[in-house]
């Protein structure tokens, strides 16, 4: 999370270009604390207006950045400072972990600025915010699908991006986190002897979640559950399937035992080159 917010950074500073030259109309020198008491915002220019919720940014004073952004929008919303103004919004409230009020200010911005030339960031911004809320495999995994499906927007809109390049790096790992949590559940049924509810759960990080690194337990709980169930030749070639794949995983190691355990086979782990047992894709022998 913490890559997140580094890599939000930079679009930011663009934001800001130009915002230094706007510190001299401040005349309290970043300390707009006195100036919010006493003043009114309509009557201050936009440009002072962004300028002073820069500084109360940089100094992380959070709400006095939302009035002044929000100052911006309400008293001069045709201005060229009003569409920074509410990305900037979005950004404060980001910061701020106050995901769902941030995605409704980009949301605002996307819609009202759909050709500016911050609206990759905007986007990108956005499916942060969603990243940002995944909860533990323990928990309901909506999140993780809305934070996949808006990063995947990132990437379809804007592929040759820094965006983009991020977006796809996080949605390895909101995979590998669904993956997970098929798991969990398929563990769970297997335990309870509920062998064709958990057969579906593995069989699904087997067929939807390949290039996670949970793929190898699952063909080895697919061996184990078949065994149990005396299908020998499904767990003979299931754990083919995991020798061919991940040889040196102790998955591979675990599942062969059993084998030998069960009598099913002897001697030592098939080869990569045995002939009738190895597929030469996941999904083909199922």
């Amino acid at each position: 999370m913490t890559s997140s917010r580094t890599l939000a950074v930079p679009l930011l500073l663009t934001l800001l270009s130009g915002c230094s030259t706007l510190q001299s109309l401040n005349p309290w020198n970043g300390d707009t604390s006195k100036l919010e008491e006493k003043e009114d915002l309509s009557k201050i220019p936009p440009d002072q207006l962004y300028s002073r919720g820069v500084d109360a940014l940089n100094s992380k004073r959070y709400p006095a950045a939302g009035r002044q952004f929000d100052a911006v929008e309400q008293y001069y919303p045709y201005s060229t400072w009003s569409a920074n103004a509410q990305l900037m919004r979005g950004y404060t409230e980001y910061l701020q972990n106050h995901y769902t009020d941030s995605i409704g200010a980009l949301d605002r911005f996307i819609q009202l600025h759909p050709a500016s030339r911050d609206i990759a960031y905007a986007y990108y911004l956005r499916a942060l915010n969603y990243y940002e809320q995944i909860a533990d495999i323990q928990r309901d995994q909506k999140g993780t699908q809305l934070a996949m499906s808006a990063l995947q927007e990132v990437m379809n809109r804007f592929p040759d991006s820094a965006y983009a390049r991020d977006a796809s790096l996080k949605i390895d790992l909101c995979r590998d986190h669904l993956a997970g949590k098929e798991m969990e559940i398929g563990r769970y049924y297997e335990k309870q002897h509920y062998y064709e509810a958990a057969i579906n759960r593995f069989q699904r990080v087997v067929d939807d979640f390949q290039t996670t690194n949970h793929v190898p337990e699952a063909l080895h709980r697919l061996t184990e559950i078949y065994l149990q169930l005396g299908l020998p030749e499904q767990a003979r070639r299931t754990a083919a399937v995991l020798g061919h794949n991940y040889p040196g995983s102790p998955w591979y190691e675990d599942s062969w035992n059993q084998l030998i355990a069960d009598g099913d086979v002897k001697g030592k782990p098939v080869g990569p080159d045995a002939p009738g047992l190895i597929s030469r894709t996941l999904g083909s022998i199922f």
